[in-house]
């Protein structure tokens, strides 16, 4: 997978390397238990400081995504407790909508747009 970092970008890099590799996890990009680059080998490639792609691993971890073995480094672990992820989306999308709906964007729209983003997670691979 190749990640793509926008230095221009007001979202913080390691974020931005966060929301990267979740969108690699969703499109099978990376699979459970993939090993990711170590901390240093990512931090060369892209051109950013390791504390940044640390952070953004430390993240990775917390919410479940990716788990530290000592031995291979941050590896791709999903975390499985479906009812927490789904109460986060929740939240996540109660402020999306939101913002949709100030801006006049109804329903029908945002169904277009879930199942455009869902078409390309299955044209990738991802997401069955």
């Amino acid at each position: 997978m190749i990640i793509e970092i926008d230095f221009n970008s007001d979202e913080a890099i390691y974020l931005q390397l966060c929301n990267q590799i979740i969108l690699g996890i969703a499109t099978s990009q990376f699979r459970e238990g993939d090993s990711l680059p170590s901390v240093r080998q990512l931090a060369d490639t892209i051109g950013i400081n390791m504390h940044t792609v640390n952070k953004a691993y430390t993240v990775l971890r917390q919410e479940g995504y990716v788990k530290v073995d000592r031995r291979r480094g941050a590896v791709i672990a999903v975390d499985a407790d479906r009812l927490r992820t789904l109460e986060e989306l929740k939240k996540e999308l109660q402020v999306i909508l939101a913002k949709g709906a100030c801006k006049n964007i109804g329903r029908n729209e945002i169904h277009e747009l879930i199942d455009e983003i869902y078409a390309e997670y299955e044209n990738d691979g991802g997401l069955g």
